[in-house]
């Protein structure tokens, strides 16, 4: 007998764990409620094919008529263009009771209608508040008649590779669906814009949960969930989540003046290769060389020139123009930073009173540049199989 229990126990406990840790359960009950659908609606111009040619039968002329008058597109022969309503639906999380709701860009772009569907059924007008297209990120607003459960941001900065998350949104119309997995990677960069760190999970995330939060164990918001790479359109445990700490501070400054204000340094940057980091005695290859300057931008009085490797920015290591673009973007405007540079093999410090980066300028993303001048982004991911979640 007490054999037999010795060898049952490890089996039920390798059972329990291929499930996921118990506490999931109680974390899904404890923020569903703050989890939202986001439906949209809006206008777009109906664009009539032309018909085919038909050989001149009364018959078939009448087969067609009926067909197009079942579909309510009148006379194949007198039909006019005019504007249809389109719908969509993503995911959306409350972060305040009084009614403030985060989502993706992408969810509500150019969208005439916004509501808010809570997980209880009710429906609510929403406004947008403010967007930013470079970390696909919106924020709304909604008046309802009582405070809303709310969720609160955590450390993506925290996560460990193979911790477990959760993810929790409207996959293909199915809302308040919970899906669990764990942290696959961190600071994945797949080439959708300047400020791309995403957190990997292998939680199954589909289309209708962008916009949806990614929780830790502790019931935090630690990332939203945005992207999936797949050639289906389905989940393959590829997905990517915008991490809190780089949607916090969008947040905050979207809440606080409805728009982005980044700071702006006013050079064009690209990767310190091991040849160029050969030519200029860095060892080992790190920061991120200067490849122009802009005229009237900040880093020119400063004395930063073409050519100079930038290492530390504002006490921050840089490893990568990916770590510059992203520190730049995070620092108040008008702040007077230390920006350290090599050239020609020695350090240099300078002092640079940061502009702000103006949304206006664009440079082609597929350059591979991190301009902190400007930087476009699509809300189209540019490869085939890579989809917005």
């Amino acid at each position: 007998m007490l054999a037999a229990t010795a060898v049952a126990l490890p089996a039920l406990s390798s059972s329990s764990a291929a499930r996921g840790p118990d506490t999931i359960a109680d974390v899904s009950e404890k923020v569903i409620d703050a989890v939202v659908n986001i439906s949209t609606s809006q206008k777009v111009e109906t664009r009539n094919s032309p018909l085919p040619q038909l050989p001149n039968d009364p018959q078939l002329d009448e087969l067609f008529r009926d067909f197009f008058n079942r579909r309510g597109q009148g006379d194949p022969q007198n039909r006019e263009r005019g504007p249809r309503r389109v719908n969509s639906l993503g995911s959306g999380f409350i972060i305040d009771p009084s009614g403030i709701v985060v989502t993706n860009n992408h969810v509500i772009s150019e969208a005439d209608e916004i509501t808010v569907i809570l997980n209880d059924g009710a429906r609510l007008k929403a406004e947008l508040i403010g967007k930013d297209q470079k970390t696909d990120l919106a924020l709304l607003r909604v008046k309802p008649d009582k405070p809303l459960k709310a969720v609160k941001f955590g450390d993506s900065e925290k996560l460990r590779l193979g911790e477990w998350v959760i993810a929790i949104g409207n996959p293909f119309s199915l809302g308040g669906s919970v899906t669990a997995g764990i942290v696959s990677a961190r600071n994945r960069d797949i080439n959708s814009g300047p400020y791309d760190n995403y957190i990997q999970t292998d939680a199954a995330i589909n289309r209708g949960n962008s916009g949806g939060p990614l929780f830790n164990l502790d019931g935090e918001v630690i990332g939203i969930n945005t992207a999936i790479i797949s050639p289906s359109g389905g989940s393959i445990g590829i997905g990517f989540a915008v991490p809190s700490k780089t949607a916090m501070p969008v947040i905050d400054q979207l809440k606080q003046f409805g728009e982005t204000r980044r700071g702006w340094l006013g050079v064009r940057i690209q990767q310190v290769t091991d040849e160029i980091a050969d030519s200029l005695k860095i060892s080992p290859p790190r920061g991120a060389l200067v490849a122009g300057v802009d005229d009237k931008g900040p880093a020119k009085p400063a004395g930063i020139e073409a050519g100079d490797v930038i290492v530390k920015f504002d006490g921050k290591e840089v490893k990568d123009p990916k770590d510059l673009s992203r520190v730049v973007a995070d620092t108040a405007v008008g702040k007077e930073v230390d920006v350290v540079i090599i050239r020609k093999g020695a350090e240099e410090t300078r002092k640079v009173t940061l502009g702000r980066l103006e949304d206006v300028l664009a440079i082609d993303a597929g350059a591979r540049l991190a301009c902190l001048v400007a930087w476009s982004q699509s809300h189209e991911c540019p490869h085939t199989t890579r989809k917005p979640a």
